[in-house]
């Protein structure tokens, strides 16, 4: 196991790569691109940073020069031929060759495009143009970079033993909080850190802290990178980029409202049965529910990634119900800001009723609250989302006011499209 303190301090050389391989990203990523490369190869598509917590200046955090370098490195990595075969060849939820040949020969060609980054006042305005499927595979090492940036930024202040120290503290609070889960049964939880982490190392560090103290109850990483190298599942189906923008290329207001169902039906041929996950907040869950056509109830489950989960989960069931399904028989996946209380309170309420499993995201690979003086190493809700496809403005209207993306005046017409003008406004937390 690395000395993560040790190798925290000796960052001495010209530069030390934040991403070292194409697949240390998400897994639902690459699943959407192939999902894109069959379907929207030609989509011209824009991506940009979004601080939502404007109190952190990144510009003032993050050195530029530094910034460029790791994202030029980025540019310069390819597929490797053991990372291809993994791809090719390893089992996914059970299911073999997910990935057929012609996508895998593109992606071995691949060099991610070029990016536009530029300084507004304390902040870096980043983004990234192309085809869909290339420049979609920046997300998310773009947002690990800035994020293990930020972290370097601050730990260059500490010495060797006050590092050992600071990663002795972090690690004991992870296991503490890894203790809480065993108590649960029955649990499914994953890592869905990825984005946000505090760095490579630390989210290595804490999927093998995952794996040693919940065993079963691990089900696995959304980091393709680690679950390769670790001999556990990759997790993932898709995110919310797929009906942002097949709704921003809707021709009319009825081709928009039917945009999220379309993604839908695409999906389900796609994976001719497999990966049946909803993610039904991208333009409002009640609406999104409400309207969603009779085979849509046939779907395994769904995931809830923003608004309040409880509220969430209990129209979710009561839609099940509704519909003549027994929700019992479904999937329900937490997956926004979670820490252990958190989950320790919805496996209370909803074991029995539904299904669960949970993705654990930034506060599993990035919580060091408390561990330095003030917030420094706080984290803090930075996304990359596609702003534009083909010319059209995206929008992202969410269960979380304050997660709505886009234009105010396509805000204002997608909410009466969806039937979404009136939704709650909650503290981010990451």
């Amino acid at each position: 196991m690395v000395d993560i303190a040790t190798r925290v301090y000796n960052h001495k050389w010209k530069i030390d790569p934040i991403i070292r391989s194409l697949i240390d990203t998400d897994f639902y990523k690459l699943l959407m691109c192939q999902f894109v490369y069959r379907r929207k190869l030609s989509t011209r598509v824009t991506y940009r940073l979004v601080n939502r917590t404007g109190k952190v200046p990144l510009a003032r955090l993050v050195d530029e020069g530094e910034l460029r370098e790791q994202l030029d490195h980025i540019r310069s990595l390819s597929l490797s031929r053991g990372e291809s075969t993994w791809l090719r060849g390893n089992t996914f939820y059970g299911k073999r060759q997910m990935f057929d040949h012609d996508f895998i020969e593109w992606f071995e060609g691949l060099r991610l495009p070029d990016y536009h980054l530029d300084r507004r006042g304390d902040q870096y305005e980043l983004v990234f143009e192309g085809r869909w499927p290339e420049v979609m595979l920046w997300e998310i090492p773009a947002l690990a970079v800035i994020m293990e940036l930020r972290s370097r930024r601050v730990l260059e202040a500490l010495g060797k033993f006050e590092l050992q120290v600071l990663y002795a503290q972090a690690m004991t609070k992870l296991w503490e909080k890894i203790g809480r889960l065993q108590q649960i049964e029955p649990l499914a939880v994953a890592d869905f850190g990825t984005r946000r982490r505090h760095s490579f190392l630390w989210q290595d560090w804490c999927v093998q802290a995952m794996i040693e103290g919940l065993g079963d109850k691990f089900s696995g990483t959304s980091n393709c990178l680690i679950a390769m190298r670790r001999e556990v599942e990759a997790i993932g189906t898709n995110a919310h980029e797929i009906p942002m923008i097949y709704a921003a290329l809707a021709e009319s207001d009825a081709e928009l409202a039917e945009a999220p169902y379309a993604v839908l039906a695409d999906w389900q041929t796609e994976h001719d049965g497999n990966l049946l996950i909803m993610l039904p907040d991208t333009f409002g869950s009640e609406g999104f529910l409400e309207n969603a056509p009779d085979w849509a109830t046939g779907w395994t489950g769904i995931r809830i990634d923003s608004g309040q989960p409880e509220m969430a989960a209990q129209s979710v069931i009561r839609w099940w119900r509704e519909r003549g399904e027994d929700p019992a028989t479904k999937l329900t996946i937490f997956s926004d800001g979670l820490d252990v209380g958190q989950i320790e309170s919805l496996a209370r309420r909803f074991t029995g009723q539904s299904k669960l499993a949970f993705g654990w995201g930034t506060l599993l690979t990035n919580d060091f609250r408390g561990l330095v003086p003030g917030a420094a190493l706080d984290p803090f809700s930075l996304v990359c989302k596609a702003v534009a496809a083909d010319g059209r403005p995206t929008v992202k209207l969410s269960d979380n006011a304050n997660k709505a993306i886009g234009p105010p005046d396509e805000i204002d017409r997608y909410r009466r499209v969806f039937g979404a003008e009136t939704v709650e406004r909650t503290e981010l937390v990451v």
